[in-house]
């Protein structure tokens, strides 16, 4: 593989680390990519939380960039509805921290997208915190001092406080990759809620190189540090297995919270609990099959190039759909021997496509923000327009399909408008 930054040399460590800021799983491998340097903290680090209004810091948003840190920019989602955005973040009593227990009970933050009243809200949602920011680059060996700032500042489409639009809408979970912070998910977030789904996208505590705290401490990867420490690797899957049946019981907690007696989101009358689906990138996508496995509540589910480490079950899923979306060759028939045996053991309505020229963070903000940076993978030529463009698409026809019953052609066979999109054991 060779990375290349347009128009800068590349260091050694930046081009062995860089995979379009590089996976920290890679799809058909046994253990990820070291997660931080061997003396990171398990516990909550000490590391300062950027400048923040009162309210962003009880939200757990990053403040507002200003006019001049303006530098990078999601593309503008695609559906009728505009889009607003809140931020929970949620402790559940009933069980400690599965990474750290001295901890306390597992907490979550979460992002809730969702069709809102035009011109309602305060300004653009924040992307991610500037320390988030510094510590995902900083573990992919990307270390230009000016990249932090740059990435904080990303704006979204999203306004803060926005009144949702009338109706109820369907439900969409996310879950990111392993290491990997909830904001990387915000474009296909913003690309649902324009199109009717709430979404909601969760950061697992302890499971991401960075996770901010409402107070401004940040939480880094203790569980990215246990599988580092296994001796081998079945003994790393099994605990990629554990990450991937964790985040079940998150979900199905998070589901109490949105859809329960005594929902948690002040707008809980927006969502339709009669329709939910999950989706995820890496061990997020496991995660829909593992939540899916265990939640009756969730009616479908997508895995975005995620490794079965926690098998989709051998009594399948109750016949609930669920669509495999992937890169190519990598998670072709035979290449990930989790998808060959997750394609038999499903038995719903399923697809399982594969795109060319693609790379493992396609399916995320990822190019849109190496791009921009002027980071380019040979190795993954795909452009950021058509990562987007085919995740959007695909993801949204397969919900709008199976949760609110629409005819999805896309999801029939291929199309001369996505030669890319190759269709595996139809």
């Amino acid at each position: 593989m060779t990375i290349s930054l347009r128009n800068r040399p590349v260091g050694a460590a930046a081009t062995a680390a860089v995979l379009a800021l590089a996976a920290l799983v890679s799809p058909a491998a046994a253990a990820p990519a070291s997660a931080s340097a061997p003396a990171r903290a398990a516990a909550l680090s000490a590391a300062p939380a950027p400048a923040a209004s009162a309210a962003s810091a009880a939200s757990g948003e990053a403040a507002e960039p200003s006019a001049a840190a303006e530098g990078l920019r999601l593309p503008r989602p695609t559906g009728r509805y505009a889009t607003g955005r809140d931020t929970l973040f949620l402790t559940d009593h009933a069980r400690p921290d599965p990474w750290v227990p001295s901890a306390g009970p597992r907490r979550l933050l979460v992002s809730l997208n969702y069709p809102a009243r035009p011109g309602t809200g305060g300004g653009p949602a924040p992307y991610i915190p500037r320390e988030e920011a510094r510590l995902m680059l900083a573990q992919r060996g990307l270390d230009d001092p000016a990249w932090p700032g740059l990435v904080a500042a990303t704006r979204t489409s999203s306004r803060t406080a926005a009144d949702p639009a009338p109706g109820r809408f369907p439900l969409v979970l996310l879950s990111p990759g392993f290491g990997t912070p909830r904001a990387t998910l915000t474009g296909l977030a913003e690309e649902l809620a324009s199109r009717g789904y709430v979404v909601a996208t969760a950061d697992h505590p302890y499971e991401s190189t960075g996770t901010q705290l409402p107070d401004g401490r940040v939480l880094t990867c203790a569980a990215c540090d246990t599988v580092d420490a296994q001796p081998d690797a079945t003994a790393r899957r099994k605990v990629l297995a554990a990450v991937s049946a964790g985040r079940a019981a998150d979900f199905s907690f998070l589901l109490d919270r949105l859809t329960g007696p005594a929902p948690a989101w002040r707008h809980a009358r927006a969502i339709d609990p009669r329709r939910v689906g999950m989706a995820g990138h890496s061990i997020g996508g496991n995660a829909a099959s593992s939540t899916m496995a265990a939640d009756r509540r969730v009616d479908a589910g997508v895995t975005m190039d995620g490794t079965f480490f926690d098998p989709v079950a051998a009594r399948g899923l109750g016949g609930r759909p669920f669509l495999m979306l992937g890169t190519d060759p990598g998670h072709g028939p035979g290449a990930d021997t989790s998808w060959d045996e997750g394609w038999d053991r499903l038995d719903g309505w399923k697809r399982w496509l594969t795109v060319r020229d693609s790379g493992h963070f396609t399916f995320t903000d990822t190019p849109e923000i190496g791009e921009q940076l002027g980071i380019e993978d040979p190795d993954a030529p795909l452009s950021a327009a058509r990562s987007t463009a085919i995740t959007r698409t695909y993801v949204t026809a397969f919900f709008d399909r199976s949760l609110r019953g629409r005819p999805a052609r896309l999801l029939n066979g291929p199309t001369p408008g996505n030669p890319e999109v190759l269709f595996q054991r139809p």
